[in-house]
């Protein structure tokens, strides 16, 4: 019997100006029961996640790195579905997600889509899933039916050695990322290609507080202590959540009406990138929330672009998933109706960011120290925050808390 794989992409976008009609939408369907509040049993997990993507992924030859932990932890909700036995516990380990079952999951997750569907001139967000299958095989009923119903997933048949399939993809990936990510597989695909499952998120965000392009100005961003390099430094001097303490600063950056936001966190000093990331992985993340204050005060944020990719398949082996990429002891057996062993050959994430003066814009496919309160600065006088050396960030949905994306910047 021949040896058959089953390759998973992610994708995450995320966009500023310039948008066409996006893939996606966050409306599930209305023959599936959940819960408003249901996207709470997944949250901290998909927070942890990403915190632990964090700590294992590899940054680029800059120092640069930019992921997505809800994208991973949707498409890998999509492939629970069709997992068993070993394979499905590892999954649900790697998802920080022990102990959850389908229905729980496929319902949180459906919950939190609903959440996030927001849509507005200032913010526009859609999430669109997708699963190419070889015409030579059949999912089973379950797999299909909770894809389509819980994740809105359009499932499309291909002839895998059709030179248009390949180009039937990556034009679904082009149009589901603002065209800012082209191309995901290459041609031909795999002779023993089973399926592809694809998850993009689209975000468009303009700052509730502008940048002023006049206050934009050619600055020094320290890389290391005696390597620097002359950015773009634009600058806002605004009311802003805002804390401090003997390790680090760090800014909130509403966009829109404050539904959504970017957290900036600049270590101090006399700290670094490594020990800062290494704090909020240690952190207790909605207490560390808590420690925000409005204030009065200036940020100096460079602007910065980034485009990013990792194959993941190696974190999430770290992470305790490892049979599913293996042939002898994966076990996908409520996915797909025919008998053949299949296993994830391939998990990959491209992302991409641009960040100016006037809100967001990336792109993406792929496809987590304590301090006492008297370490805190004087909430009554304005701040300065200079962002002229590594910084850590995320792109986050603040009425539930989900981290979109995180990324950490040495070289802008």
């Amino acid at each position: 019997m021949t040896d058959l794989s089953l390759l998973v992409v992610f994708a995450v976008i995320a966009g500023g100006c310039g948008m066409e009609e996006i893939s996606g939408t966050l409306d599930v369907s209305s023959d599936v029961d959940f819960g408003a509040s249901d996207y709470q049993k997944v949250v901290t997990a998909n927070n942890a996640l990403g915190f632990k993507m964090l700590e294992e992924i590899e940054p680029d030859e800059n120092g640069n790195s930019f992921i997505s932990p809800l994208s991973l932890f949707m498409a890998l909700s999509m492939v629970y579905n069709g997992a068993d036995g070993v394979t499905k516990e590892e999954i649900a380990k790697a998802l920080q997600a022990e102990g959850i079952d389908v229905n729980e999951l496929n319902q949180a997750n459906a919950s939190l889509l609903t959440m996030l569907n927001k849509d507005s001139d200032q913010i526009h967000l859609s999430i669109a899933n997708s699963i190419w299958l070889n015409e030579n095989f059949h999912f089973q009923d379950d797999f299909s039916q909770n894809n389509q119903d819980y994740f809105n997933a359009e499932i499309q048949e291909i002839d895998i050695f059709d030179s248009k399939s390949p180009q039937m993809i990556n034009d679904w990936v082009k149009k589901s990322t603002n065209e800012k990510i082209t191309d995901i597989v290459d041609d031909p695909l795999d002779a023993d290609l089973v399926a592809i499952l694809i998850n993009a998120i689209y975000f468009n965000g303009d700052w509730m507080f502008e940048f002023d392009k006049n206050l934009t100005k050619e600055g020094t961003f320290y890389i290391e202590s005696d390597v620097t390099e002359n950015v773009p430094l634009m600058s806002l001097g605004e009311e802003l959540s805002y804390m401090e303490d003997d390790e680090l600063q760090a800014v909130i950056l509403p966009y829109g009406d404050g539904e959504m936001s970017m957290k900036v966190f600049l270590p101090k000093e006399n700290s670094d990138l490594k020990a800062l990331k290494q704090r909020l992985m240690n952190e207790n993340w909605p207490a560390l929330n808590q420690k925000f204050q409005e204030r009065e005060g200036t940020i100096i944020l460079p602007k910065f672009e980034l485009e990013y990719e990792i194959n993941l398949i190696e974190m999430l082996k770290s992470l305790g998933m490892s049979t599913a990429f293996d042939s002898e002891t994966a076990d996908f057996s409520k996915m797909i109706k025919e008998g053949d062993p299949i296993w994830i050959s391939q998990v990959t994430q491209k992302t991409y960011i641009d960040v100016h003066e006037e809100g967001t814009e990336a792109a993406g496919v792929t496809s987590i120290e304590m301090v006492t309160e008297s370490a805190l600065v004087n909430v009554e006088e304005p701040f300065y925050m200079e962002v002229n050396r590594p910084f850590f960030f995320m792109i986050t949905d603040d009425e539930t808390d989900a981290i979109l994306f995180m990324g950490s910047i040495s070289n802008p």
